[in-house]
């Protein structure tokens, strides 16, 4: 509005009390989110369109650094909504949410049955290459450590990526992840706090690979025009990650938390996703996906149940920062 005059008057008339009414929804997640190019101004904007209310993003780093944020704040926070946490981490932030309510038809290539978290999105990590650079890409972990490409990774202690390579390492190697660790340092040109520094350093061709997701090349398809970005397939098959939400206990927003919820599984916000946050929908969208994700590769998926993923957190941090070490 750019006449001061009738804006003065406006508020001269409106109630002060018809502001602050409008209730806020505080929503905790990762940095790239509310990226401008990220989903999150366009998810703000139509979540405001079915409510009466005000959607506040709050970032905190990546996955892992808003879970401890969370534990940091303890009943202190004022998040409501926590969303971007994955699997690897739902275990240990289990206490802190309330059961979501929401019932949804998801497509996801495992079965849900968490009703706490809400997964949003879906993807399996893959080493991501530029194919003008690397014509021939390992095809497992082995390959890679027998290569001479360098490869940028993420920390586990701040980002998702970062620890899923952790639990990717554990699940196809077991034991033998320990050895898979010290044969990777020597491949490992730097690790970041999170992803949009390692995949920022891999543009700029600082490293042959970095450690992303197989939807990555699809961003560069679409928004691009480039074909020369591939995710590697590797034969021990590929880490999944699936994205959740979830609404904190002690919000005082429970009923406009909930809604937020159902939303975040209807199409207005689903058909966000592929474009913005560059990952797999949890609910298709009722137009199905963009044409540039039909040529992705579709890897076999590890996972390990969330209370895995939880009892071996320690012990995985201590392989590969032991082998970092070195």
């Amino acid at each position: 509005m750019k006449n001061p005059t009738l804006a003065a008057g406006l508020l001269a008339i409106t109630p002060l009390a018809a502001f602050a009414d409008v209730p806020q929804l505080h929503v905790l997640t990762y940095d790239s989110f509310v990226a401008e190019w990220g989903p999150g101004p366009q998810v703000e904007a139509a979540f405001e369109a079915t409510c009466n209310c005000d959607l506040v993003f709050e970032a905190a780093g990546d996955g892992a650094a808003m879970l401890s944020r969370l534990m940091l704040e303890g009943e202190r926070t004022d998040t409501d909504v926590v969303l971007g946490l994955d699997t690897n981490l739902t275990a240990q932030a289990a206490s802190m949410v309330m059961p979501h309510g929401v019932s949804a038809d998801l497509d996801l290539p495992i079965a849900w049955d968490d009703a706490n978290f809400l997964p949003f999105d879906w993807g399996w990590f893959a080493f991501v290459y530029d194919t003008t650079r690397v014509e021939t890409p390992p095809a497992s972990f082995r390959e890679l450590i027998d290569s001479d490409l360098s490869v940028v990774i993420q920390d586990p202690r701040s980002s998702t990526p970062g620890l899923g390579l952790l639990m990717w390492v554990k699940a196809a190697y077991g034991d033998e992840a320990a050895a898979i660790w010290q044969g990777l340092a020597p491949r490992i040109l730097t690790v970041t706090p999170g992803w949009s520094e390692a995949y920022g350093l891999f543009l700029e061709g600082e490293a042959d690979m970095v450690l992303s997701y197989t939807t990555s090349p699809a961003y560069h398809i679409i928004a691009e025009e480039d074909e020369t970005k591939a995710a590697a397939a590797f034969e021990e098959g590929n880490y999944l990650q699936v994205e959740v939400a979830g609404i904190l206990a002690n919000t005082d927003q429970p009923e406009l938390a909930q809604h937020f919820m159902q939303f975040m599984v209807s199409d207005a916000f689903q058909s966000i996703i592929p474009e913005t946050n560059w990952m797999y929908p949890a609910v298709m969208p009722e137009g199905g996906l963009p044409e540039g994700f039909a040529t992705l590769a579709q890897p076999e998926s590890l996972l390990l149940p969330a209370e895995d993923a939880q009892e071996i957190r320690d012990e995985v941090l201590a392989e590969g920062r032991d082998a970092l070490a070195q």
